[in-house]
């Protein structure tokens, strides 16, 4: 089936040729699976279909199509039909909601109560959760109807999505790559047409990355915006906790999805902050193309742009300034990108080997004192960062607050960084037990696999919001996007971006 996302204007007549858009699908059947979440709410209102209509054909779909992507990886459709059922029921009774009656995937990460949450780590194979993470009874609350679980990488520690406990999720562009990860079961589904939206996460780009993979869209909130609570590993207590990097956030087809499920996703724990406070995102900052300031970046300093991922940039890059937009290749107030992909490194590993340590504390110490005294590569930053003292982790945070300072500046010059996701599209399966023994192929020349985080660390060093668009295809025929950073706690300025833009070059195209 030939199923395109497409956006056209509502109206006519603004002086710099942007209008507000209102997403549409075309399709040549009757078929749901690909509309948009903002369509079936418009559809389900109208009466034009049911809840259960919806969530049995998304079952169907999956049941169909899944053998082979193996996106779900926990279907719970019994309490789906029922969710469902329930849903048509409320909507009878006059309710409304904003996601009542839509179907949706949750990342495997996130704990539902009676389903496993095993994050791909067979100890835990049978560990169930007796309560719902946050995120989850918000979806829930807006009326969201739960197909299921989507898989993960073993700890969501890889670029890609398998596991021993439920196999290899495959890229559905091509079933010899990977999806990405560790959101690669959530953006399989929905390049699949299994549920409209999907929840998610992201340290190292598991939000992004993914969507980047599989040509849909997905939006890194700004550190602390969406609690988190909940999204934990089986083997610790459900906590509201502050984390350092990571973030929960929206995945879908469509940018103007994304604002929709981040609205439901957003705010602060109700334990903790919620007793106090209320989430009052400002709006974006520019609703016409021609308005937006936007610095675009195309080459780092530590690793090589693949050409097909260049492309992408210029893509956007080239639709931005004939949209009328004010476009930026320099400026001398961004923060140093080999420092920041040092910081990066260093908090990402120090923080992941405290919570999952790779190898006994002796054996690193001895792999860090062989490294040569001026090797500044990424490959020592993180070895010596296995290593880092509570004094060491100070001050690379004091560093940090440095570079947050700087992309203040920054953006009081631009409103968006347009940039890279990773340096090359979606990537064969790559299963090597040692990551560290990986290699990413970028136009025939080969580098250290976990090299390629520095452009998802650009935005997530700082905490800042980024949204992941699609930006055309590879000569391959793979889908490229690329990701919209913007000023800290203003994400309605990316995600506005990211609706303008999908206007001018298209969004998501279902894989033939």
């Amino acid at each position: 089936m030939n199923v395109t996302v497409s956006a056209f204007p509502a109206n006519a007549g603004d002086a710099c040729g942007d209008k507000r858009l209102r997403q549409a699908v075309k399709v040549n059947s009757m078929e749901w699976n690909f509309r948009a979440a903002e369509d079936l709410a418009a559809a389900l209102r109208a009466g034009e279909v049911s809840s259960v209509e919806l969530t049995d054909e998304a079952i169907a779909r999956i049941e169909r199509d899944d053998k082979v992507i193996n996106a779900i990886c926990v279907p719970d459709f019994d309490r789906a039909r029922a969710a469902a059922r329930g849903a048509d029921q409320a909507r009878a009774r006059g309710e409304d909601r904003p996601l009542l009656g839509i179907p949706v995937t949750v990342k495997e990460s996130y704990n539902i109560a009676g389903l496993p949450t095993t994050w791909g780590m067979p100890p835990h194979r049978k560990y169930v959760p007796a309560e719902d993470a946050v995120q989850v009874s918000r979806l829930k609350a807006a009326g969201a109807v739960v197909l299921g679980k989507t898989n993960v990488p073993l700890g969501l520690q890889d670029i890609q999505s398998f596991n021993e406990i439920y196999g290899t999720t495959n890229n559905p562009w091509d079933h010899g790559r990977t999806p990405g990860g560790s959101s690669g079961g959530s953006a399989a589904a929905l390049a699949s047409g299994f549920g409209a939206l999907s929840i998610g996460s992201d340290i190292a780009g598991s939000l992004r990355t993914p969507a980047h993979f599989c040509g849909v869209y997905a939006h890194k909130p700004t550190l602390g915006l969406a609690a988190n609570r909940g999204m934990v590993p089986p083997s610790e207590p459900a906590l509201p906790v502050d984390l350092d990097l990571a973030v929960v956030g929206p995945m879908a087809r469509t940018a103007r999805d994304l604002t929709l499920l981040l609205d439901v996703m957003a705010g602060p724990d109700p334990l903790t902050l919620g007793v106090a406070h209320r989430s009052a995102l400002p709006p974006a900052r520019h609703e016409r193309l021609c308005d937006f300031r936007v610095l675009v970046l195309d080459e780092h300093p530590l690793i090589p742009t693949g050409s097909a991922v260049r492309a992408g940039v210029n893509r956007v890059a080239a639709a931005l300034l004939d949209g009328g937009a004010r476009v930026g290749r320099h400026s001398p107030l961004l923060p140093d990108l080999t420092e920041a992909a040092t910081l990066y490194m260093q908090l990402l590993i120090s923080g992941s080997v405290a919570r999952f340590p790779i190898e006994p504390h002796e054996q690193l110490r001895t792999r860090a004192a062989g490294l040569s005294a001026d090797d500044q590569s990424l490959d020592a930053v993180r070895l010596r960062a296995m290593l880092f003292s509570h004094r060491d982790w100070i001050e690379a945070n004091n560093r940090r607050e440095v570079h947050r300072h700087g992309w203040r500046q920054l953006f009081a010059e631009f409103d968006a960084v347009v940039c890279p996701i990773t340096p090359t599209p979606a990537f064969p399966h790559d299963h090597d037990p040692n990551p560290l023994e990986r290699r990413i192929d970028i136009d025939g020349v080969e580098y250290p696999y976990f090299d390629q985080l520095v452009w998802a660390g650009l935005a997530t060093m700082p905490g800042l919001p980024a949204t992941a668009v699609p930006a055309g295809r590879s000569p391959e025929g793979l889908p490229v996007g690329v990701q919209l950073i913007g000023p800290m706690f203003e994400d309605r300025t990316p995600l506005r971006l990211a609706e303008l833009l999908e206007q001018k070059i298209g969004g998501f195209h279902a894989p033939k």
